[in-house]
């Protein structure tokens, strides 16, 4: 079972980027964020990683490998990337429930898959990735895609998935991490915190966005230490997987 949540405040509920803001008011700061680039999230996911995170679901998807009759939820997977893998790789088999707090990004995901020619197969709800809506011990699969570095009470989003899961039921994360190798760090920092901004400033004509998704890695937990946020929720087996340098990871784990 998972542990009770703690009532003090999650450190990073104080943070939108590098900007000190109260945690009642992060959530909407976010928001805005997310519905600002919901249009161009592909191609933001693109700039930020080179167009790597192509490379870097395909991997997650793979480790999840979702089995016909297994219910499969993608939190915070609102232009429905990882759900469409999903999709893909069960055959049409498995239940996807794609869960995002931003209606404007579910909107983006029900439009790219009917460009995929996909018109059912995927359920696409609003939620939040701290309360979710739906029962415990209702999915088999969990998995959170670049989204939990942009939850305001980390601990809570965990709580969550520790709740929703069924025993035995599996947890995967894919996110940015600042734990990069050392050899990459400085390019890559400097690639993230100056050149970022500007390119979205200049691609997509949201210079401010791009820079508190820079910022937000940079303010984000290292792989230790995010393995033991997931260790103290009541996952088990937790490990990580660091892919180009560390650059991306996948931390996963069981509910026993």
């Amino acid at each position: 079972m998972p542990k009770a949540q703690s009532r003090k405040a999650s450190p990073e509920a104080e943070w939108f980027g590098f900007r000190r803001v109260k945690p009642g008011e992060k959530t909407g700061l976010v928001g805005e964020v997310f519905a600002s680039v919901a249009g161009r999230y592909d191609l933001m996911n693109d700039l930020m990683s080179g167009g790597l995170h192509r490379l870097w679901k395909d991997r997650l998807v793979r480790m999840m490998d979702p089995k016909t009759g297994e219910t499969v939820l993608d939190v915070a997977g609102g232009t429905g990337d990882v759900a469409l893998r999903c999709l893909k790789r069960s055959e049409g088999k498995a239940r996807i429930i794609v869960c995002d707090i931003n209606p404007t990004m579910l909107r983006e995901g029900r439009a790219k898959a009917i460009d995929h020619g996909v018109l059912s197969g995927i359920e696409w709800i609003t939620g939040n990735a701290e309360n979710l809506p739906l029962p415990s011990r209702s999915v088999d699969v969990y998995c959170i895609a670049f989204g939990l570095r942009n939850v305001t009470h980390i601990d809570k989003a965990l709580f969550e998935a520790t709740r929703a899961l069924k025993p035995g039921g599996r947890f995967f994360c894919l996110e940015f991490s600042p734990g990069v190798a050392p050899k990459l760090k400085p390019l890559y920092r400097r690639w993230r915190m100056e050149a970022l901004p500007r390119i979205g400033g200049f691609v997509a004509n949201d210079r401010a966005a791009y820079q508190y998704l820079a910022e937000s890695i940079e303010k984000f937990l290292d792989q230790p230490s995010l393995a033991r946020r997931i260790e103290k929720v009541g996952l088990s087996g937790v490990k990580w997987l660091n892919m180009t340098g560390g650059i991306a990871v996948i931390h996963s784990g069981w509910k026993i």
